[in-house]
C-alpha cells in the first residue's frame, strides 16, 4: 500500500511550507533532470523515529480577495481528506482563531481522518498559552510548536505516527497487483479500465478508492489478482487556474504511491507532453513498476515501420525510462487491450524479483574487472560485497571503503549491468552504498 501519506493543511502564512521543509530536510535533493523533480514539489520523503513516511505541502494558496478564502480552503482540505492517512491541521498562534480555521476544522472532523492539530509560531515559552484558545475548534489537544525554530515537533510527530496503519501485509494481499492508470483527461483510461473490467468475468468486488469519484476495482484473470487503482479527477479542463493544477499533480502522486505498477496512456493522436513527462517522473523518481500504453492505436496511418518510429521517439522523450517497457493498443477497438494485464504481470513480477547472493556478487565482481571505478583525489572506490535486501522496488546495498569515491556515472554503469545480467524491464532498482571497514 506503499508508505502513510501526510498532508499539511491551513490557511496562508501559517507556516505550512516551512514546517514541510523542516521535516523533510536533506532529502529533499535534485539528483538528475528528470521530470516532476522540481524545486517547488509539494511531496518528500520524511521519518520520524523508526516510521518513514510521505509528506504532502499543500501551502502555496494566496487568495485575492476575502470572498476566495473559504472556497480555496474547502478545496485544499477535501483534497488533504482524500490523499492523507493523516492530517497536519496548522494554525497561527501570534494571529489567533480565524473563521477560515473554523470552516476547515468543521470539514476535518466530517472526513473521519485522524487530525492533529499544530498551532505554530509558539516561539517561546511565554507564549505558549495561546494554543489553549484553539482547543474550541474541537479537534482535540492542540500541540505548540515553533516550526521556524523546530520547537515541539517531537511530541506532535509522535502523535502523527500513532495514527498510522498497522503495516499488516497478509498473504493474500501480497499476491494483488495494484495497478494504477494514469494519464492525461481523454486518453483513454476509463475505456481501457471498463473494457478490462467488461470482458472478465470474475469480478469479485468494488473497492472505495482514495478520490471522491473513484472506485478502485478487483478482478482476477488467469494472469493473477488485481487492483485497478482509479485516478479520476486529474485534470477535466484544458485551463485551469495554477493550483488546481497543483492538486491534480497531488491526486496523481497519491495515486502513484499506492501502487504496484503504474501505467501511463498516451495518446497515439497527439504523442507525448511535458504533463505525461511529469506524471512518468513521479514514478520513475519512486522506483515504481513502469508501462507505457500508447492508446488510441487504431486512428494513427501506419506502415511497417510506424510503430519502430514512434518508439524511438518516446524513447528520446522518456530518456530516463530505458527499462519500460512500450505497448500500443485500442482500448476502443481492443486492438491489444488483453495484452495489458500479462505485461502488468510481468513488470510486477520483475518488481519483486530477488537474485541470490552468490550470483549477484559474481556479476558485480565481472563489472568491476571490465571497467575500473574511476580515481577520486588519488583513492579508488572498492566494493567488498553486495547483497539485496527487499522488493518493491529490488533494493541491492553496496559495501565499499567510501561511499563518497562513488561518481554518479558509475553508479549507472553498475545499474546497467544489473539490467544486463537480470529481468529487471519495467522496475526501478534502488541502489545503496554504505561504507565498510577493510578487515
Amino acid at each position: 500500500m506503499g508508505k502513510p501519506i501526510v498532508a499539511i493543511v491551513g490557511r496562508p502564512n501559517v507556516g505550512k511550507s516551512t514546517l514541510f521543509n523542516r521535516l523533510a530536510g536533506h532529502r529533499i535533493a535534485i539528483v538528475e533532470d528528470t521530470p516532476g523533480v522540481t524545486r517547488d514539489r509539494i511531496y518528500a520523503d520524511a521519518d520520524w523515529l523508526s516510521h518513514d513516511f510521505r509528506l504532502i505541502d499543500t501551502g502555496g494558496i494566496e487568495p485575492t480577495s476575502e470572498d476566495e478564502i473559504l472556497s480555496q480552503m474547502r478545496r485544499q482540505a477535501e483534497i488533504a481528506m482524500e490523499t492523507a492517512d493523516v492530517i497536519i491541521f496548522m494554525v497561527d498562534g501570534k494571529t489567533g482563531l480565524a473563521d477560515a480555521d473554523r470552516e476547515v476544522a468543521s470539514m476535518l472532523r466530517r472526513s473521519g481522518k485522524p487530525v492533529v492539530l499544530a498551532v505554530n509560531k509558539i516561539d517561546n515559552l511565554h507564549e505558549s498559552a495561546n494554543a489553549y484558545e484553539f482547543y474550541n475548534l474541537g479537534m482535540g489537544e492542540p500541540f505548540a510548536i515553533s516550526s521556524s525554530q523546530g520547537l515541539n515537533l517531537g511530541d506532535m510527530l509522535d502523535e502523527v505516527v500513532a495514527h498510522f496503519p498497522a503495516a499488516e501485509a497478509a498473504e493474500e494481499e501480497d499476491e494483488t497487483i495494484r495497478v494504477a492508470f494514469v494519464g492525461k483527461p481523454n486518453v483513454g483510461k476509463s475505456s481501457l479500465v471498463n473494457r478490462l473490467l467488461g470482458e472478465e468475468r470474475s469480478i469479485v468486488t468494488d473497492i472505495p478508492g482514495t478520490t471522491r469519484d473513484a472506485i478502485d476495482s478487483y478482478l482476477e484473470t488467469e494472469e493473477g489478482k488485481f487492483v485497478v487503482v482509479d485516478t479520476a479527477g486529474l485534470r477535466r479542463k484544458a485551463k485551469v487556474r495554477e493550483e488546481i493544477e497543483r492538486y491534480s499533480g497531488l491526486r496523481t502522486m497519491t495515486s502513484i504511491e499506492r501502487a504496484d505498477v503504474i501505467a501511463l496512456l498516451i495518446d497515439a493522436s497527439e504523442g507525448a507532453t511535458e504533463q505525461d513527462e511529469k506524471i512518468i517522473g513521479y514514478a520513475h523518481e519512486m522506483k515504481k513498476g513502469l508501462l507505457i500504453i500508447v492508446n488510441k492505436w487504431d486512428l494513427v496511418e501506419k506502415d511497417d515501420k510506424t510503430m519502430d518510429r514512434f518508439t524511438k521517439e518516446l524513447r528520446v522523450r522518456f530518456h530516463f525510462l530505458n527499462y519500460v517497457p512500450f505497448l500500443f493498443i485500442s482500448a476502443k477497438t481492443g486492438l491489444r487491450s488483453h495484452k495489458v494485464l500479462k505485461e502488468v504481470a510481468r513488470v510486477f513480477e520483475n518488481y519483486n524479483r530477488r537474485i541470490s547472493t552468490g550470483i549477484l556478487n559474481d556479476v558485480i565482481s565481472k563489472a568491476l574487472l571490465m571497467k575500473e571505478p574511476p580515481v577520486v583525489s588519488n583513492r579508488r572506490l572498492k566494493v567488498y560485497y553486495v547483497t539485496q535486501t527487499g522488493v518493491r522496488p529490488p533494493t541491492f546495498i553496496f559495501f565499499v571503503n567510501d561511499p563518497a569515491l562513488l561518481h554518479f556515472s558509475y553508479m549507472r554503469y553498475l545499474e546497467n549491468q544489473l539490467r544486463a545480467s537480470f529481468d529487471f524491464e519495467g522496475t526501478g532498482i534502488k541502489m545503496e552504498f554504505r561504507e565498510r571497514k577493510e578487515s
